[in-house]
């Protein structure tokens, strides 16, 4: 399916580095990396440009281990891309993965509209690249979190022709109503909008409805909310806030298809994990970030997403 000769060319992007002995990363970042300054390797960090064991890290204080494989990124960070919407997490000539806030669309529905698509496509403009932005998946524009563009036609093809085999771990966290007393389960039934643009769900297929299958696993609960780990095995439009409806625990903030509860002002769902292979190198690609600390606030003993 796909390429995975790669090594060469993903060496072009990185320092490769071995971990001999018990330290942190900051200390292993200066020892290896002879005159950088600590300023300099905390700037590396933020930028997203550090990887321990193939996964991105900006913990200065991770503790590391030996035989465990550093890597740094020969370019510079994400610090370029100035937008209060849009952070950049990784950059190569295929590709480009965003974290993007709630409030901005993925691509725009009519023409004006402001959106992610539009951030990049003048980031790119700004740095005199002869590309745009495709877009191969969405969130909500209310929902927070990880996403992958393609740079170029020929990489958005291959990831729309072959997606459910390189991205293989899509993950998010919500805050939903009500105490949650499964542990977790699985949600399946038929998707599709109404004559309103409402999307409802069906336990048998209406006609032209879409199957969709959520995951998902309690990590805190108190008596009004509670924190879950979901995970997409289909990816269709509005499935996670439709499927939480469904149980009886729907998405907090959702105006849609909420029951109200509301507590801290926005839609509480956050794409925060992005897992898949480079589609032109097969080299595997392990995206985090933590969970949005609003969400966190309202339990009693914070949860991580550090598994």
């Amino acid at each position: 399916m796909l390429n995975t000769t790669g090594a060469a060319y993903a060496r072009t992007k990185y320092s490769e580095h071995i971990v001999r002995e018990e330290t942190t990363l900051l200390e292993f970042l200066l020892k290896e990396m002879s005159g950088i300054s600590r300023n300099r390797a905390k700037d590396i960090l933020a930028g997203n440009g550090v990887t321990v064991d193939r996964q991105h890290t900006t913990r200065y204080d991770l503790p590391l281990h030996p035989g465990q494989v550093v890597r740094v990124s020969k370019h510079k960070g994400g610090t370029q891309l100035q937008n209060r919407y849009v952070r950049l997490v990784y950059e190569d000539k295929d590709l480009i993965v965003i974290e993007k806030t709630e409030g901005i669309l993925s691509m725009p529905a009519t023409a004006k509209q402001y959106s992610v698509k539009q951030v990049l496509d003048e980031y790119f403009q700004k740095r005199h690249f002869k590309c745009t932005a495709h877009t191969v998946h969405r969130l909500d524009r209310e929902t927070s979190g990880l996403m992958m563009y393609a740079k170029n036609l020929e990489t958005k093809q291959i990831l729309e022709d072959n997606w459910h085999d390189i991205v293989y771990d899509r993950r998010y966290v919500a805050v939903v109503s009500g105490e949650l007393e499964r542990e977790g389960g699985t949600i399946q039934s038929w998707l599709k909008d109404n004559k309103a643009y409402v999307t409802y769900s069906s336990p048998e297929d209406p006609g032209d409805g879409k199957f969709a299958v959520t995951h998902y696993h309690t990590l805190q609960t108190t008596p009004r909310f509670s924190l879950v780990e979901l995970k997409l095995e289909t990816g269709r439009k509005n499935q996670i806030r439709v499927h939480m409806q469904d149980i009886g625990h729907p998405v907090c903030g959702d105006r849609k298809y909420g029951d109200g509860t509301d507590p801290i002002h926005r839609l509480c769902l956050h794409a925060y994990r992005l897992h898949f292979y480079h589609p032109r190198t097969g080299e595997s690609m392990l995206f985090e970030t933590p969970f949005p600390p609003e969400f966190l606030k309202l339990f009693p003993a914070p949860a991580s997403s550090d598994k």
